[in-house]
């Protein structure tokens, strides 16, 4: 108990480290961009109507007149109050601003963690069960070969493809503007403004499941459970799915960890090519308009969903193999 407890207490203090040092990093990087934040809200043209007065208290009230140590303090106090500031660009507050997009990105990156994980797993046990056939080896090359195109790249390549040449899906948005529509119409009409950005996620993020599946469903199939359990009678579906396939679960479990910053990150880009309105569509405004309390809020949201996950993951998979917590 007490082994575990102390195993428990440094996995906690790892990750309060972590996240101070994004507290930290959130903080600094914004403020090392090129170029005059005021100018970047106001244009060059506002800048030059302005007085030195209008001037001095514009930079009085964004605190651009203090020192960095001076900001960091006020910007650490103010996060535990639950306060991230206030958005220059859309003159509103910026968790207001962030909770807007934010269901989008989440229903993007939730619908496409569990569509790929699920494909990934199946077509892995299956793929590797049939090791050296047909359907093996043409699994193997589709799904190397679409997981080694860039995201943003396959989103493109969507685009032009389903949205310009054959006009069955909408290019861009997230629901179609003005329809009206409620209910199931409404519900019809997001997943196919939601269809290709789910696609290019999915399929670029299903080859690393797959391969991760495929090879330990193989390396299994040597161990000497799976040559009793086939002398005992077990049927093949048996074999491959509640012996094999559950076995094959803890690895994934593991990798689902380290997939979750890149389809977060990935979701940003694609976001940005399909003018979806998440939170990556909206950082790419927030960094042409130099907004540092909403570019601030944005990746703070992003690093403390990757530190959180990975969290949850370590739980998990303790649940999944109680071996692991009397682990030394």
């Amino acid at each position: 108990m007490q082994n575990e407890g102390s195993r428990r207490g440094g996995s906690a203090l790892s990750y309060l480290i972590a996240l101070l040092t994004i507290f930290a990093l959130n903080f600094i990087l914004p403020r090392m961009m090129p170029g005059d934040p005021l100018q970047a809200i106001y244009g060059d043209e506002a800048l030059v109507a302005m007085t030195p007065q209008m001037e001095a208290h514009l930079i009085e009230l964004f605190a651009l007149d203090k020192s960095w140590s001076e900001q960091m303090v006020a910007y650490v106090l103010a996060l535990l109050q639950g306060n991230l500031g206030f958005s220059y660009y859309y003159k509103d507050e910026v968790s207001s601003v962030i909770m807007g997009a934010l269901p989008w990105t989440l229903l993007l990156v939730g619908l496409s963690l569990l569509v790929a994980t699920a494909m990934g797993v199946i077509l892995g046990i299956e793929s590797g069960y049939r090791r050296g056939e047909r359907i093996d080896r043409g699994l193997l090359a589709g799904l190397m070969l679409l997981g080694g195109l860039p995201d943003f790249f396959l989103g493109i390549v969507l685009l032009l493809i389903f949205g310009v040449s054959l006009n069955i899906f909408p290019l861009s948005g997230a629901i179609t503007p003005y329809s009206g529509l409620e209910g199931f119409p409404l519900v019809v009409d997001i997943a196919r403004h939601l269809a290709l950005p789910l696609t290019a996620l999915v399929l670029v993020d299903l080859g690393g499941i797959f391969l991760l599946t495929r090879n330990t469903v193989v390396t299994i199939l040597k161990e000497g459970f799976m040559l009793t359990a086939r002398a005992k009678g077990c049927s093949e579906l048996c074999l491959r799915y509640s012996h094999a396939g559950r076995n094959a679960l803890l690895p994934v479990t593991t990798a689902t960890g380290l997939r979750i910053p890149q389809l977060i990150t990935g979701a940003l880009f694609i976001e940005i090519i399909f003018s979806y309105p998440g939170l990556g569509l909206m950082l790419r405004t927030a960094l042409d308009a130099r907004d540092y309390p909403l570019i601030q809020g944005i990746l703070l949201l992003a690093t403390v969903t990757v530190l959180t996950a990975n969290l949850f993951v370590d739980r998990i998979y303790q649940r999944l193999d109680p071996r692991v917590r009397y682990a030394h």
